[in-house]
């Protein structure tokens, strides 16, 4: 009787075990390779690819597709949308597409609406664009150190470690507060975009300890505009973590902080949108940023213009 007894605890136990198992959200986790600081997943785009997409925290929409790719899967046009880029000073409209079913190592996004639209500079290598508002239902993990993008369930918490920051998401993109010397800013932690860059309202108020010069050109949906670069004369602070005098770029052209690609390969980052907030751990806690390791891109992705009903911001 005894043996019996522990038997079937022994077999319960392994039941619950099991069930408990069985249970368990899966995770999703594939291999995210980092090109020039920006961090790129193969897809497979209606069972067919896999193609090759950027993930672009700083495109506030479900995704973007070449024309090309829209064209060669026959993708149905479902309407269209207004765009416009980060300086808002101009606009276009642009088509939108229907996907059925994108995948990304396992994890199926059903349904899905993304903008037909030309990619340019850096990006025009690759098929397509995954906007932040695409993994608004999972725990979006983008691990740089060890390239792995990861889909997860669950939750953030706020922690006394200050690695887990609050952010809030105007466009559909995260938009968090860092400290630039004495001055308290928002940025936009921008996966597709490149260095760490600063308006040049923002940089007057800035002491460089190697002034801004003519870095290059870029261009906007509505004018060209000249970027400046230098070394700052003070440090940047994201939570726990110093990037100590880092170079910056300084632009005329858009009105917020950007912490772009450059930056944010330092770290692991997890997004949790549903609680806005996210986690960035590194290996260290003080950080260098020297001088960027390509030129900025020459045009910037377009974004849809959230004013409007008919919208949903990408950038």
């Amino acid at each position: 009787m005894a043996i019996q007894a522990r038997i079937g605890g022994c077999t319960l136990l392994l039941a619950l075990a099991i069930s408990s198992a069985q249970s368990q959200d899966p995770v999703y986790s594939t291999h995210m390779e980092v090109v020039r600081g920006k961090p790129y997943v193969m897809v497979m785009v209606n069972d067919r690819g896999p193609f090759r997409f950027l993930v672009d925290t700083g495109t506030g929409g479900q995704a973007i597709v070449t024309m090309e790719l829209a064209d060669q899967l026959q993708l149905p046009l479902v309407g269209d949308t207004r765009i416009t880029d980060p300086s808002r000073q101009g606009e276009k409209r642009a088509d939108t597409v229907f996907i059925d079913k994108l995948s990304i190592g396992g994890a199926d996004f059903i349904a899905v609406e993304a903008v037909r639209h030309k990619l340019y500079g850096d990006d025009g290598e690759c098929q397509g664009v995954l906007g932040f508002k695409l993994f608004e239902d999972y725990l979006l993990t983008l691990d740089y150190p060890n390239q792995r993008l990861t889909l997860a369930s669950g939750a953030l918490v706020p922690d006394h470690e200050n690695t887990v920051l609050p952010f809030h998401m105007p466009d559909g993109v995260p938009v968090a507060r860092l400290r630039i010397g004495d001055l308290q800013v928002d940025a936009l932690f921008d996966s597709g975009g490149t260095g760490l860059s600063i308006p040049e309202q923002i940089a007057s108020q800035l002491k460089f300890s190697s002034e801004p010069v003519d870095f290059g050109n870029g261009e906007s949906l509505s004018s060209r505009f000249l970027i400046k670069a230098g070394i700052l004369g003070s440090d940047v602070q994201v939570g726990q973590y110093t990037f100590a005098q880092p170079f910056v770029e300084v632009n005329t052209a858009f009105p917020q902080v950007n912490f772009g690609s450059c930056p944010m390969q330092n770290f692991s980052f997890t997004f949790d949108q549903v609680n806005l907030l996210m986690r960035l751990e590194a290996s260290q806690r003080v950080l260098h940023l020297a001088t960027t390791p390509t030129k900025p891109r020459l045009q910037n992705a377009p974004q849809l213009k959230p004013p409007a009903p008919d919208l949903v911001p990408i950038g």
